[in-house]
């Protein structure tokens, strides 16, 4: 067993023993899980620089984790499953996607709860960190990794840092977000370069050399400063790569150490669990599927370790997280996790001619895991979601295999939407076009778990998948949208979209070892969005309330705000809720396409009534659950209140 020992730090029952429904009280712990793998095992072959790293007494390569469980107090009252969250930039996420709750490090009050969702099913919902450069700070949860090194001294590579400011800055971290940086190497390099590109589609023009320098090792400045809305890259020589692959490790074996060890070895879910399911939600998404990639879900004793996996918003991309040097955080195009194989089954490149498969590895090793890949509009429109689900050329549809359902939640954005929306992502500061997309696509989300759970504890199949095709006309190039869009008032359609391209990181990329940055880019991946209705709204997918019974369009594209540059782009991961005008005089005047609201709905209660509806028949689709129905209602009454606040759009 790879995990050497579970340091259990902390351990209480939370709220003072308040039940959560037939599943009762429940407590949390949280410790230190300590690991040490073999790194001659023949499953570890493809964790780079694994033979490089440091060894114990043992001949084991250690590491360690934050690690958080909440478990029914009483093991007879859960429902023997176990929900591995794997935690996002360290940020635990199944509370706030399940239970509709805020996001917090150690949920502690009846809010940080929401609705107890996990909770009432009985779920023992647990957190490993698998992060190195998450910094020990607010609750975050992270993963301690040896540095690899050579026999005769240091190993030194590039690395490529993108960065896009939303306000002027004299300098930038190299790191995205909070997340630590890899130091410049010797504290300068004089062979460092700079890029900078005016929107995604411009050209890159090199700075030179002389107006850009690092004031400290870890930060770039650049005379004159950064520019809004431009995209820099920065290519420099760091020293002293993390195992990086380790993470993936440690997401397997916390949760084989939780679905296997007994309670002799400390494992606090002895006894408790039959089936274990892992989450990753955008990051930790492509995660999953990086983790996927490389056939890695069998423990060193060979037995299956996950029974379900969700990668829920990761497109068609994996990431760094096997690689010399890697940023898990990096989200930049062309980079490491927009290569090829993209769908679940084998395909051959005919422009490259490689042949891969996203699951081509775990298939060989044996029966796969029930996997859901449940993507938003957002990722179809960031421009690479529909690979998971065609051929590389764009031509055909490609069936998944029958341990596979894929889902487009269809009129979304990347994370559920709130009312009001916000006036910028709270993450990043950046501010769209128009107002942020509001659709809670948690309810359906919730949906996808019960039957995700019954597929694997019952064998109950679960809805067919429920994705854009190109045999029923529903899967279209994001450019065919463009007259439908520009019809409505005020809108504002893209310049531009971004696709994959084939990349050509150098001769040792397979290895997980990058040599040329940035890549040479070839030919782009044709990709593919829904198609849309009278009214905007996206025609396939698992369609939500708010797109059965509509008042506005919701899209999962927004462009950015011209006030932060490049208003032609489009934002990263949001998208717009476009209201219909009010009354039919104000869908006369502006010469809206779409019918007013009141053309459509008597009054108020009539429209709650429409959603009730809606929502009875996602129920008796099993797109939704009957205990979300009065929520759903509810939401669309305040979502009919906001919109009556809008500004009628005008010419």
């Amino acid at each position: 067993m790879a995990v050497a020992r579970l340091e259990i730090q902390h351990r209480s029952v939370v709220l003072d023993g308040r039940p959560f429904g037939a599943a009762g009280a429940y407590e949390k712990l949280a410790g230190v899980v300590h690991f040490a793998v073999d790194p001659k095992h023949p499953l570890h072959e493809s964790i780079t620089d694994l033979a490089l790293a440091p060894r114990n007494g043992a001949g084991l390569v250690e590491s360690r984790a934050d690690f958080y469980l909440l478990q029914p107090v009483d093991p007879a009252r859960g429902n023997r499953g176990l929900l591995l969250d794997v935690p996002n930039r360290g940020r635990k996420v199944a509370l706030g996607m399940f239970n509709s709750a805020v996001r917090v490090p150690d949920p502690s009050t009846p809010e940080d709860f929401g609705n107890g969702f996990l909770m009432r099913h009985g779920w023992s919902v647990a957190w490993t960190g698998w992060q190195h450069d998450v910094p020990r700070q607010d609750g975050l949860m992270t993963l301690t990794v040896p540095v690899a090194r050579e026999p005769d001294g240091p190993i030194t590579g590039l690395l490529r840092c993108e960065f896009r400011p939303n306000a002027p800055a004299p300098a930038l971290r190299l790191a995205d977000r909070y997340h630590i940086a890899h130091p410049v190497a010797g504290g300068d390099d004089p062979d460092a370069r700079l890029t900078v590109r005016e929107h995604a589609g411009a050209p890159a023009v090199a700075i030179p050399r002389a107006r850009f320098r690092f004031p400290d090792p870890t930060h770039v400045a650049l005379e004159g400063g950064f520019i809004p809305g431009a995209i820099y890259d920065l290519v420099y020589r760091a020293a002293d790569p993390p195992l990086v692959g380790l993470g993936l490790l440690a997401v397997r074996d916390a949760g084989a150490f939780l679905r296997w060890a007994g309670a002799a070895d400390g494992n606090p879910c002895a006894g408790r669990i039959d089936r274990a399911c892992v989450f990753g939600v955008s990051q930790t998404g492509r995660f999953l599927r990086h983790l996927l990639y490389l056939g890695l879900n069998e423990d060193e004793r060979g037995r299956q370790v996950f029974d379900a996996v969700v990668p829920h918003v990761a497109g068609a991309r994996r990431g760094e997280f096997n690689c010399r040097f890697g940023q898990p955080s990096l989200n930049a195009l062309e980079a490491v996790g927009d290569l090829f194989p993209f769908a679940d089954d084998e395909q051959l490149d005919p422009v490259t001619g490689q042949r891969d498969g996203l699951l081509s590895r775990l298939a060989a090793r044996g029966p796969l895991p029930r996997i859901f890949t449940i993507n938003t509009s957002a990722e179809y429109w960031r421009g690479d979601a529909s690979l998971v689900h065609t051929d590389v050329e764009g031509r055909r549809d490609v069936t998944p295999p029958a341990a596979v359902r894929q889902y487009l939640l269809a009129g979304t954005q990347h994370t559920p939407g709130t009312l009001p929306p916000p006036d910028a992502d709270p993450n990043t500061g950046s501010r769209g076009r128009h107002p942020f997309n509001v659709v809670d696509y948690a309810p359906l989300l919730r949906a996808t778990l019960v039957n995700l759970d019954r597929w694997v504890s019952e064998g109950v199949e679960p809805p067919p998948s429920a994705i854009p095709r190109l045999a029923d006309g529903t899967a279209v190039p994001h450019e065919s949208l463009r007259p439908a869009f520009r019809a409505i008032p005020d809108v504002r359609f893209p310049d531009r979209v971004s696709r994959p391209a084939r990349l050509d990181f150098g001769k040792d990329a397979a290895r997980g070892i990058v040599t040329e940055l940035p890549p040479a880019a070839g030919a782009t991946y044709p990709t593919l969005v829904s198609a849309v209705d009278g009214d905007g709204n996206e025609v396939a997918g698992v369609r939500p309330v708010e797109l059965r019974v509509p008042i506005a369009t919701f899209t999962g594209w927004n462009p950015r705000d011209p006030a932060q540059g490049a208003p032609g782009d489009l934002m990263s991961m949001l998208g717009s809720t476009l209201a219909f005008p009010r009354t039919r005089q104000e869908r006369e005047r502006t010469r809206d396409p779409r019918r007013s609201i009141e053309e459509r709905y008597a009054s108020r209660a009539a429209y709650r009534e429409a959603a009730r509806a809606a929502a009875l028949v996602l129920v008796g689709e099993r797109h939704a659950l009957a205990e979300d129905v009065d929520a759903m209602v509810e939401r669309a009454g305040r979502l009919w209140d906001w919109v009556q606040t809008l500004i009628p759009l005008r010419r």
